[in-house]
Formats: structure tokens, C-alpha cells, sequence
């Protein structure tokens, strides 16, 4: 019998994906730049919102990492999540062309190149940083199965160093610092995963500590963005360093991923409808993200749900869940309709069977978690 997805960890993706969509709302609105120079009540939430959510990626990582360092390897997985990426950076300019939001004429030679190879140009730097990502990852299940727990913790504590420690504590750019925006973070993070597959963390396997850790940490994000900001008006060579923290590959944003990962890890969530309506819901999630992330897009739906009306004022509340919920919402229901559009092009594919299969041309990501 096919197993089912466990119900916690979807939740989990469903909330990473939320999240996501509120740290665009915050930054590509640009609420959090004007919070920076007022320092209002409203712009330190801003920011402590920012805190709460910068967790997000790192999250959808590692829950792609847990799983896919004891799941079977198959290249078919990587045409899928790559038809799925190739859909909406093509579909999506086609129909803005087609509603008349985008003049005729208005896009380039090189803005087409970006839709057609999607990919190579990092047109969605989190889809081309996963897919590789997917296409190391026999690689270094491999290796993982076949090194001794002290060699792993050896590999993660340099690799460590390497990615996280050291950007987190010199107040300088580092020229190899990507800031968590490259398959190399993504490698580190599936290691990171496979290692709590293997062996968990004794200290967090009681919920409570691992909720610690994740409050712990976003407060102390919060903080250290806030007081590196006073402090910077003094001391100069401290206004790089105050973005720092909010970075996916600082050293607090990693222990805040990992502190939020195990809460739901042990989560138990009752079957029912409940359960059965997040199973439905979580494999649209990577569809969602590549919507409203397309670079026609990203920056129009904050336009188009007039965020600037809020901006300043307590109102941003209310309407950034309104917005959340909405981009989501909208985003699931699209790549509902284009799982179907595939099933029935893999089912004429194979001769007019339209019952999915492994292999077919249904949701990438979800055959990416099986």
C-alpha cells in the first residue's frame, strides 16, 4: 500500500511557505526599509515579524533533506521539477503579454532568455539552488549511509565553520559568503538533515526545548538587527554587519530552523479531515512559490494588493495575512490546474492512461518527497 505522507511535516511546509510569502510582503513591499530610519513601534514589528519568518527556507530544506537521504534516486524527478519551473517562467510573462499588463514589445531579448532557461540564469534562485541540490543528493546519501557518526559530525563542524560560524561573528564581507542563496548552503543544510535522520539531537527531542531554541533564536535575530542598527550610527563599519542576522545562513537563523524543524518533527496530528486537507494542500506549495516569485510578478502583487496603504501603521497586520493567505490561496489553485494539465499530457504520453504514475508528469515536488 502506498504510505501516506505524515501529516506534521506537511503542516510544516505548509507554514514554511506562508512564511516565505510574509518575508516578501515585508521586503519587496518595503516595509522593512522604512522601519529602519523611524524605529516606530510599527517598524520594530516589522522587523520582529522578519525575525519570526526568516527561518522559512531554511526549513523547506531541511525537510527535503530528511527525506530524500533515505528515498530512492530517480532522474525522471529531475525533468519534473524542471517542467514545473519551466511552466510558470514561460506561462507567466504569455499571460501578462496576453491581459495587456505588459505592453507588447516591453520585454527583451534577454528577459526571454531568462524565461526559457529558467534555471541557468537563477531566474528563481531558490528552484535552481534545489535542483541541484536534487541532483547531489544520491551523492551524499551515499555518503552519509556509509560514514561513521563521528566522521559526519567532523564534516558538519568544518562545513559549519565554514557556511555559518564564521559570517555570523566578523563584522566584514567574506568573499564567500552567498548568504545562504546557493546549492552550497542547500548541501550543508541536507547533511544537517540527514544527520537528525540518522541520530536526532537528544537535547531536542522534548518539544519544549525545541520551541525554546526557535523563540530563542528569532528574539535573538531581533535584537541583535535592532541594537547593531544603534549602534552602527557610531560606529561605521557595523552598518554592514546589521543585516547579518537576518541572513539564511547565519548562525541564528540555522539554530532557529533546526529549533522549529524538531517542534513539528514529534508534532501528532490527529487523522481525519484535518490531516487529509494538509496532505492535499502541501504538495502545491513549490508551485505557489514559483508564481508569485516570477520576476514579472514579484514585485507587481505587492502593487496590485496596495501595500503602501498600510505602510506605517498597525494596518499592516491584518493585511498581510489577508495578502499571506491570498497569494496562497491563488498559487495553489494554479498549480492545482497544472498538476491536471500535466497528468493528462503524461496520461496521452503513455496512450491515453491519465492515472498518474511514478515518472509522470505530475507535481515535481511531491515525487521529490516520496
Amino acid at each position: 500500500m502506498k504510505e501516506k505522507r505524515q501529516a506534521n511535516f506537511e503542516l510544516l511546509r505548509i507554514v514554511a511557505m506562508l512564511m516565505v510569502i510574509a518575508l516578501h510582503y515585508l521586503n519587496k513591499g518595503d516595509l522593512l526599509a522604512a522601519g529602519t530610519a523611524d524605529r516606530t513601534a510599527v517598524s520594530y514589528a516589522t522587523h520582529l515579524m522578519e525575525a519570526v519568518c526568516i527561518v522559512a527556507v531554511n526549513c523547506y530544506v531541511l525537510l527535503s533533506g530528511y527525506f530524500l537521504v533515505e528515498s530512492v534516486w530517480k532522474p525522471g524527478r529531475i525533468v519534473s521539477l524542471a517542467a514545473q519551473i519551466l511552466f510558470y517562467s514561460i506561462l507567466v510573462p504569455v499571460v501578462l503579454l496576453c491581459l495587456g499588463v505588459i505592453p507588447a514589445g516591453e520585454l527583451s531579448v534577454y528577459d526571454w532568455l531568462n524565461y526559457v532557461l529558467p534555471v541557468e540564469t537563477e531566474h528563481y534562485w531558490f528552484a535552481t539552488a534545489y535542483l541541484l541540490l536534487y541532483v547531489f543528493a544520491p551523492f551524499l546519501a551515499a555518503g552519509v549511509c556509509n560514514m561513521e557518526k563521528r566522521t559526519l559530525q567532523i564534516i558538519l563542524a568544518v562545513l559549519g565553520c565554514y557556511f555559518t560560524v564564521w559570517k555570523s561573528i566578523v563584522p566584514a564581507t567574506l568573499a564567500t559568503d552567498r548568504y545562504g542563496y546557493d546549492y552550497g548552503w542547500f548541501l550543508f543544510l541536507f547533511l544537517t538533515a540527514a544527520y537528525l535522520r540518522k541520530y536526532g539531537l537528544p537535547a531536542l527531542e522534548r518539544k519544549r526545548n525545541a520551541l525554546l531554541l526557535y523563540v530563542g533564536a528569532f528574539l535573538g535575530i531581533f535584537l541583535l538587527t535592532a541594537v547593531t542598527d544603534l549602534l552602527a550610527e557610531k560606529a561605521a563599519f557595523l552598518v554592514y554587519y546589521k543585516d547579518m542576522p537576518t541572513t539564511y545562513n547565519h548562525i541564528l537563523c540555522l539554530a532557529g530552523a533546526v529549533g522549529l524543524f524538531m517542534v513539528f518533527k514529534d508534532m501528532t496530528i490527529p487523522e481525519g479531515g484535518g490531516a487529509a486537507l494538509i496532505r492535499r494542500l502541501a504538495p502545491y506549495t513549490f508551485g505557489v512559490y514559483l508564481l508569485h516569485e516570477h520576476a514579472l510578478v514579484r514585485y507587481r502583487w505587492m502593487q496590485w494588493l496596495k501595500i503602501d496603504v498600510v505602510k506605517g501603521s498597525w494596518w499592516f497586520v491584518p493585511h498581510m495575512i489577508g495578502c499571506v493567505l491570498l497569494v496562497y490561496g491563488v498559487g495553489t489553485g494554479v498549480d492545482f490546474v497544472r498538476e491536471r494539465l500535466f497528468d493528462l499530457i503524461g496520461g496521452f504520453y503513455r496512450g491515453g492512461s491519465s492515472k498518474r504514475a511514478e515518472g509522470n508528469l505530475g507535481s515535481a515536488e511531491d515525487k521529490v518527497w516520496k
